[in-house]
């Protein structure tokens, strides 16, 4: 274990695990968007014909996870783990879009983090021996994050200009120990970092800073420097929440350069789509980073990626309560196939 422990927060895989598959689901909204042309299935009915929101998320989550699998060649029962999970309270959505797989199961929390989460021990269980193949992801719904964190559609509440737009959508991979397939090389957890925001309708406030945190501990256990990848993405932090990481970066003394992006600004046209800062949910992340970036670290086009889901850690009682709003961060380092997979 020490020797695979790089500084304080930070663990490199031995051989790194393989990213065999990936699978994006999405609603008709994403669809519309920049990234329309990338997701591997588009449901144009967001109830995916079922009698509630919340249902409908767990459709999601069954037809992507059942698509990944499928991608991969393999079967459900080759899978040796499922780690997975949402934003419903108890994170029922994934319970029951996966109780019919009968495969070993983590439910993880970790708000809008919750992909990088998922890969991150999905790649520990894999590299430690544990397992041969896990199955990883993460899902939101639109309506069904407004109604639990915020207010029922139907009040028709006026979103301020700092909200965020959650996808709709399931994003799923399988990790593999073998294969000629984009590596996890490198994960560092992060921690909850309060920073005092309150306010539900600002969630890039809330979880810019503990992006950067993680990403300071990052570069301090790896000797890195943003120049170093090719590509940094942030999870769910929109227009609003980027421009603070850039700003707090910068007093930390790193340059964030264009090399650095977030899926919540990648997965919508803020303008056209009315979605104001941009995109979030756990689902935001996990289907960007599965039909956007995935094929660029498939044919080298990304040699080395630098992947940090982000997410606020509240919940409607902690809100109605007048609670802070926590956030929290993972880091998943992964190099892409091609002339640039050997750089170190």
């Amino acid at each position: 274990m020490g020797a695979k422990k790089i500084g304080k927060q930070t663990v490199r895989l031995n051989e790194g695990v393989r990213i065999m598959s990936v699978a994006s689901t999405v609603s008709k909204k994403e669809s519309e968007g920049p990234l329309g042309k990338y997701f591997d299935k588009i449901i144009e009915d967001s109830m995916f014909g079922e009698k509630s929101w919340e249902l409908a998320e767990s459709h999601f989550i069954r037809e992507n996870m059942e698509l990944v699998v499928q991608k991969a060649g393999l079967k459900m029962k080759d899978m040796d783990y499922l780690l997975c999970g949402d934003l419903l309270n108890q994170c029922t959505a994934s319970t029951f879009g996966t109780v019919d797989f009968q495969i070993p199961f983590f439910g993880l929390y970790g708000a809008c983090s919750t992909m990088g989460e998922s890969m991150s021990l999905g790649a520990m269980l894999i590299d430690g021996g544990f397992a041969n193949y896990t199955l990883v992801g993460a899902s939101s719904h639109f309506c069904g994050a407004e109604k639990q964190f915020r207010a029922p559609l139907s009040l028709g509440n006026q979103r301020p200009p700092t909200a965020t737009w959650t996808v709709t959508g399931d994003g799923a991979a399988v990790l593999a120990k073998k294969g000629n397939f984009p590596c996890i090389m490198e994960i560092t957890t992060g921690k909850i970092v309060d920073m005092g925001i309150t306010d539900a309708n600002n969630m890039g406030a809330a979880m810019a800073p503990a992006a950067v945190d993680v990403l300071v501990n990052h570069f301090k256990d790896t000797g890195r420097t943003p120049q170093d990848y090719d590509v940094i993405a942030t999870g769910d932090l929109g227009e609003v929440g980027r421009s603070l990481v850039v700003a707090l970066m910068k007093k930390e003394g790193y340059t964030m350069d264009g090399r650095y992006t977030d899926c919540g600004i990648e997965i919508f046209d803020k303008n056209a789509q009315d979605t104001h800062s941009g995109g979030s949910g756990c689902a935001c992340s996990a289907v960007t980073f599965c039909a956007y970036f995935y094929p660029k670290l498939m044919n080298g086009e990304i040699g080395r990626m630098l992947f940090i889901p982000t997410g606020a850690l509240h919940s409607p009682t902690s809100s109605q309560q007048g609670q802070n709003i926590p956030g929290i961060a993972h880091a998943v380092v992964i190099e892409g196939c091609g002339e640039k997979e050997a750089r170190k």
